[in-house]
């Protein structure tokens, strides 16, 4: 029976790494043993890294609303707790939307939560 070499396989699994290598610098994007090192500490990067954009945003989204209640006179804690007294249900995200691009709904917010928090104090 004759000898069966897998250079077609190979050469598949190759070319799989090494276009997953693109844009790498020097030799990691050229040969396949430096290019399957790169290849897999970048997806181990992009793995930890998807979680992480997940916190990135919320504390982003914090440092907006922080920043726009504190315009009108309320600290983020502050303003959280209001609009949980308030029955208000918004998130992060969109609280944080509002800040930067309507200022005026978000000054409606803040008005409904000193309200509140007058009412409660």
């Amino acid at each position: 029976m004759a000898r069966v070499k897998q250079s077609v396989m190979t050469h598949a699994r190759h070319k799989k790494v090494i276009k997953k290598a693109r844009g790498y610098r020097g030799r990691n994007k050229n040969t396949f043993r430096a290019a399957i090192k790169r290849v897999e500490k970048g997806l181990q990067y992009a793995y930890r890294d998807r979680r992480n954009r997940k916190r990135t945003f919320r504390s982003l989204w914090i440092q907006r609303i922080n920043a726009g209640a504190r315009e009108h006179g309320l600290t983020y804690s502050q303003f959280r707790n209001g609009l949980s007294k308030a029955g208000v249900e918004i998130d992060r995200k969109v609280l944080s939307d509002l800040a930067v691009r309507e200022p005026a709904a978000f000054k409606a917010l803040v008005e409904l939560v000193q309200a509140t928090l007058a009412k409660s104090a």
